[in-house]
C-alpha cells in the first residue's frame, strides 16, 4: 500500500516511514510539515491508500486539512496528535478519518492501526469485488440454472478471498493455492462426501500440480510442482499464524483473534508464537509443526458457511 506523512515534526515523520518500511507494509510515496501542501486529487495521483496527518500544525491543521481534500480524496485518514481531548477526537471521526494514534507515537500502537486500517482497506475491496460479481450473476439467471456447480465454485473462491483477507494472509504466494484447494474440496465433496474424511494433503498438492502443469506434463515435473505448492501453502499457513498472534499480542480480547485463532490453529502452537513475539525471539520457522490439514479444513467449512448463509 502507498503511504503519505504529514507532520511538522521531522523526527516523527522519519520515525512513521521506518515503521512502515521495516515491516514492509507498503512505501511511503510522500511527505510534508503542513496540511497546506496537501490537495485531494494530487493525493490521489500518488495513488495514496493512506494518510498520516498531524492534527496541529502551523499553517492549516489535521482538521481543517481533512474537510479541505475529503471530498475528493479516495484513500483512508488516521490522524495523529498528542490532545487527547474527546471533542477533538470526535470531530475527526465525524470528518471521516478511520483511525487515532496519539502522540507520543510507540512501534506497537502505530503498527497495530495502520494493520487494522489495511484490513478495513482490503476487506472493503473484497465486498465490493464480491458485489460486482454477484450483481453480474444476478443479470445471468437462466445461464446459472444451467451451471450451478461452477456457479457454486465461485462462490466458495470469493467467501475463501474474504476469509483470507481477515486471515491476513491475501497477498501471500500460497494464497491462489488455497482458493483452488477450496473449489478442489467443494468438487470432491460433491461426488465422494466426506464421510472418511478429507483427502489426504498429497492428493491435493497433487491435485495443484496437475491443474497448474497440465495432463501432459511428465511425473519428474509434477512431483516438483507439488512439493512447491506444499511450500507455499505452509508458509502462508505460518504467516496467517503470525498475523493473528499479533493482533492476540497487542490487544488479547481482539475479535478477529479469539475467533479464528482456536479455530484455524491448536492452542498450543498460538501459545508457542505468543510467547516468540512477546520475547521478540527469532521465529523458528523450521521447527514449527503447524497442522495445515486442520488449517485447510476450518478455511473450507467456513467458506462454505458464509456461502450459504
Amino acid at each position: 500500500m502507498n503511504f503519505y506523512i504529514t507532520d511538522d515534526d521531522v523526527t516523527v515523520r522519519s520515525m512513521l516511514a521506518q515503521f512502515i518500511e521495516d515491516e514492509d507494509l507498503g512505501q511511503v510515496v510522500g511527505e510534508s510539515d503542513d496540511g497546506a501542501f496537501l490537495n485531494g486529487e494530487t493525493l490521489n495521483l500518488k495513488k495514496v491508500d493512506i494518510l498520516l496527518i498531524d492534527l496541529l500544525m502551523p499553517t492549516r491543521d489535521g482538521l481543517e486539512t481533512i474537510q479541505s481534500i475529503k471530498p475528493t480524496f479516495k484513500g483512508k485518514i488516521i490522524m495523529i496528535s498528542q490532545i487527547e481531548s474527546k471533542e477533538l477526537i470526535s470531530k475527526a471521526y465525524t470528518l471521516g478519518i478511520e483511525n487515532y494514534i496519539i502522540k507520543p507515537i510507540n512501534k506497537i500502537e502505530v503498527l497495530a492501526v495502520i494493520r487494522k486500517v489495511m484490513e478495513h482497506t482490503r476487506l472493503e475491496k473484497s465486498i465490493q469485488d464480491i458485489q460486482k460479481s454477484l450483481n453480474t450473476v444476478l443479470q445471468m439467471d437462466t445461464m446459472l440454472n444451467k451451471k450451478e456447480p461452477s456457479f457454486k465454485e465461485y462462490n466458495i473462491k470469493n467467501y475463501g478471498e474474504l476469509l483470507l483477507t481477515e486471515l491476513g494472509i491475501t497477498g501471500e504466494c500460497g494464497s491462489k493455492d488455497l482458493i483452488e484447494i477450496l473449489a478442489f474440496l467443494f468438487n470432491y465433496e460433491k461426488k465422494n462426501t466426506f464421510e472418511h474424511g478429507l483427502p489426504s494433503l498429497n492428493e491435493i498438492y497433487e491435485y495443484l500440480a496437475n491443474k497448474k502443469l497440465g495432463a501432459t506434463a511428465d511425473e519428474g515435473d509434477l512431483r516438483r510442482e507439488a512439493k512447491a505448492s506444499k511450500q507455499r501453502v505452509r508458509r502462508t499457513v505460518y504467516q496467517s499464524l503470525n498475523h493473528l498472534a499479533s493482533l492476540g499480542l497487542t490487544d488479547f480480547s481482539n475479535a478477529k483473534f479469539e475467533k479464528y485463532s482456536s479455530q484455524f490453529f491448536d492452542f498450543t502452537m498460538v501459545r508457542k508464537k505468543l510467547t516468540e513475539l512477546k520475547n521478540e525471539s527469532k521465529p523458528a520457522f523450521t521447527s514449527t509443526r503447524i497442522n495445515i490439514k486442520k488449517f485447510i479444513q476450518a478455511l473450507y467449512f467456513e467458506a462454505k458457511r458464509m456461502m450459504l448463509e
